[in-house]
């Protein structure tokens, strides 16, 4: 089945995956894109979600798991790093990258969840590391999903991404690390007990996507008046009305407990906020920080097993998020102590936690088809224009990465969008290969038939924005 995007919207729908200004540009798109977008993804996905419910999800089952983490640093600097609107390299490590790994077997199915420091993995690259690990585990292609967590501080296993190309050498290293840490947790299976909750976070995501003045309009990558809303609009900005939409601030979480001890093995907690920024080097930003503070004070306090607890940050539903309030002037906070707060939250939350054995449990995924809107002939003279005049030299400015991408989606005239979900018990997981904006995440917790929804966003690929 391919639906057809071209058929409701009158722009390109961008196949890169890091876009942060694609809705900038386009009055209209925003109009129309909150009315459909939102709801052909929360009709496909949860189209998904009931299925794992009705159908795939097995009952009364022992469940049992495994962690792993390893390290997926770059082996040799400098390096490509995306995350920008322009290619970058780096040339240190400021904090090490990793990929963390946890398996799931109730005895029938065994699935692999791998979160990985990347600011994002196509969807091509996912496939080939399912493929490897199938393999060499008893794991099925379709019972592993790959997120990244969208630091914008690694090095680029990506092309197009935005003016970015892949580190072809560093992604030969980010593949075999990954699939040798899903290996790692394969065999090493334990009998556990599975919790899960959510709380309020308020004062760590807020809204980044602000609406512009029309008298304040602003001129976009083709020279047309048409810039309606901007991503960081400034703090206290005269120029701009209000936020765009509304903010997810719900922390959600499960935990494993190892059966026989009574200790952790494992907390995946999730959470939409964009990334902290600020680092030079490669670094895995807020999501490792507060996967570190989580690990040492759960081993120091002697409640998670010493030797394979594993902590993990996934990224939620923070398209149009961002830790700062442009509403008000502007705060000093660093990262450590943003991710100190951060982790009080999921301690607190982890203290409330009531743990379960022999629940249902299951995995489903889905494949779509979706037809990209592609460049009219003025945009794609336009578009050839500017590509003839680059030549093959990385582009240098934002109406070359658009003259690039143009010309990608001309010759790439569809996706396949990847969705899943997980069940374990009253939790449920969805995943989606997209950055998606904080509404889209709110309806599929409002209408999902469990009691915590957990929603992972730039999971099994990076297919664009979804607002």
């Amino acid at each position: 089945m391919v639906f057809d995007l071209s058929l409701r919207l009158n722009i390109p729908f961008f196949p890169i995956a890091y876009v942060e200004y694609l809705n900038e540009n386009y009055d209209h798109f925003m109009k129309i894109a909150y009315i459909f977008i939102p709801n052909f993804f929360k009709i496909a996905v949860l189209s998904v979600l009931f299925g794992v419910i009705s159908s795939g999800a097995i009952m009364g089952a022992t469940i049992k798991a495994a962690t792993s983490k390893v390290d997926i640093s770059p082996r040799t600097l400098p390096a490509i790093r995306n995350g920008g609107f322009l290619q970058a390299v780096a040339q240190r490590i400021d904090d090490t990258l990793y990929s963390r790994c946890v398996v799931i077997s109730n005895g029938t199915e065994k699935i692999a969840i791998v979160v990985v420091d990347s600011c994002m993995v196509p969807t091509a690259l996912c496939d080939s590391i399912k493929t490897q690990i199938s393999e060499r585990t008893e794991i099925p292609h379709d019972r592993i999903l790959i997120s990244a967590t969208h630091t914008h501080s690694a090095p680029s296993v990506m092309s197009f991404c935005l003016g970015t190309s892949r580190d072809e050498a560093y992604t030969k290293v980010f593949t075999n690390r990954v699939i040798e840490g899903v290996i790692e947790a394969s065999s090493n299976l334990v009998p556990v007990d599975v919790g899960w909750g959510k709380i309020d976070a308020p004062g760590y995501t807020n809204n980044r996507r602000w609406i512009t003045r029309r008298d304040k309009m602003l001129v976009d990558p083709f020279g047309d008046l048409s810039v309606r809303a901007m991503m960081h609009p400034g703090y206290l900005n005269p120029d701009y009305v209000s936020e765009s939409g509304p903010t997810d601030k719900e922390l959600t979480l499960f935990a494993l407990k190892d059966k026989k001890s009574g200790k952790l093995l494992c907390v995946f907690g999730n959470y939409s906020m964009h990334y902290f920024s600020g680092n030079p080097g490669f670094s895995a930003d807020y999501f490792g920080e507060v996967a570190q503070i989580v690990e040492e004070k759960i081993i120091k306090e002697g409640t998670g097993i010493e030797s394979d607890f594993l902590a993990i940050l996934s990224q939620g539903t923070s398209g149009d998020l961002y830790w700062v309030d442009y509403s008000k002037p502007k705060i000093s906070q660093s990262r450590t102590e943003y991710s100190m707060g951060l982790s009080k939250k999921i301690f607190g939350l982890l203290n409330t936690l009531k743990y379960h054995s022999d629940i249902p449990f299951g995995m489903t995924e889905r494949r779509i088809r979706i037809s990209r809107r592609l460049p009219d002939k003025k945009r794609l003279d336009w578009a050839k224009k500017l590509n003839q005049l680059r030549g093959d030299i990385t582009p240098r400015n934002r109406p070359e990465v658009y003259a690039q991408a143009s010309q990608w989606i001309n010759n790439n005239p569809e996706s396949e969008v990847v969705l899943q979900t997980i069940r374990m018990g009253d939790f449920i997981m969805t995943a989606m290969p997209n950055e998606v904006y904080a509404i889209t995440g709110l309806k599929l917790k409002k209408q999902s038939p469990a009691k915590v929804t957990m929603n992972v966003e730039l999971s099994n690929g990076a297919e664009g924005y979804i607002p």
